[in-house]
């Protein structure tokens, strides 16, 4: 077994307009990168080499907590020294917090010979996202985790995720530099929801997993809208109505609101139209005056990886 190693772990998507708290995709870039190293003194050891000021304390920090969840269920003492590059940004809308507790239960998983399965991992890292947002989902750590297209099903009573393969897409990201607190997301979400408008939420969370598991990217784009939580999440990100109108324009399949935002996804056929696409979503918060970063990669069919180990 290796001593150390160094681990990329993708941004995700999570919601994908109508699947609220349920569906994730894995994207290729951005990424955070760990390295952990197995030690000799017990208990884990962060730091980070960026500029972020996250906190580095094992209890407050989300790999920190993953891992912590991790070694309660190994029975020999061990210790872990992490170093952590945050390669996206946090409060970005794609995964961030989910990226850091994957990468660190994976890397600490080859450190102890792949004793533990990708759901049992998921388990670990959800201990990560109640430090980042209060709530333990799963819509960023599976996808980060299995690669593609992931359906969280159930959390309670028991973790059950489906993952699906994607077909070929693109996508383009733009992440305007505005924040959005995912306890103000939550806030303005309906209490109640109009029958008749379930059902139609309910019609396209099962488009959107037909499309995906028939390639059939034009059900894809239909069944993207989301009727119930993107509406009353309008008014929190300026520019997301016209950035939707330029993006469909270029040619996207469709698109929304990526996690609780401020980042808006677009799914794309091709690679030359996913950068037209990119193009014309950062137009909109140049012209907004807003600061944005557009990232445009293909649909990750992998998770977090080892690139290198020693």
């Amino acid at each position: 077994m290796p001593n150390s190693v160094l681990v990329h772990s993708p941004a995700t998507l999570s919601n994908l307009g109508c699947g609220f708290d349920v569906f994730g995709l894995a994207l290729t870039a951005p990424y955070d990168t760990i390295r952990l190293t197995r030690s000799t003194e017990p208990g884990v050891r962060i730091r980070h080499l960026d500029h972020h000021n996250l906190p580095t304390e094992p209890t407050r920090n989300v790999a920190g907590v993953a891992l912590l969840e991790l070694m309660k269920e190994v029975p020999e003492v061990i210790g872990f020294d992490v170093e952590i590059t945050k390669g996206i940004k946090p409060g970005s809308g794609v995964g961030s917090s989910a990226a850091s507790a994957v990468g660190a239960v994976v890397a600490a998983n080859a450190l102890l010979g792949n004793r533990f399965t990708k759901l049992q991992l998921v388990e670990f890292a959800m201990a990560g996202e109640v430090v980042a947002s209060g709530a333990r989902h799963a819509d960023n750590i599976a996808p980060a985790i299995f690669g593609g297209f992931t359906v969280v099903r159930a959390v309670e009573p028991a973790l059950d995720i489906i993952a699906l393969p994607a077909p070929p897409l693109w996508v383009a990201v733009v992440h305007p530099q505005i924040e959005v607190k995912t306890s103000d997301s939550r806030k303005v979400l309906p209490a109640t929801v109009p029958l008749g408008l379930a059902v139609r939420q309910w019609a396209n969370v099962a488009g959107l997993v037909a499309g995906f598991m028939t390639a059939d990217y034009d059900l894809i784009g239909r069944s993207l809208d989301d009727y119930i939580v993107e509406p009353a999440r309008l008014p929190l990100i300026p520019g997301l109505a016209e950035a939707r109108k330029r993006a469909l324009a270029a040619g996207a399949i469709g698109g929304g609101i990526s996690g609780s935002g401020p980042s808006i996804f677009m799914l794309n056929r091709t690679e030359e139209t996913a950068r037209a696409v990119g193009a014309v979503l950062g137009s909109v918060f140049a012209e907004l005056g807003i600061e944005f970063n557009v990232y445009v990669g293909p649909v990750g069919a992998e998770g977090a990886r080892i690139v290198a180990e020693s």
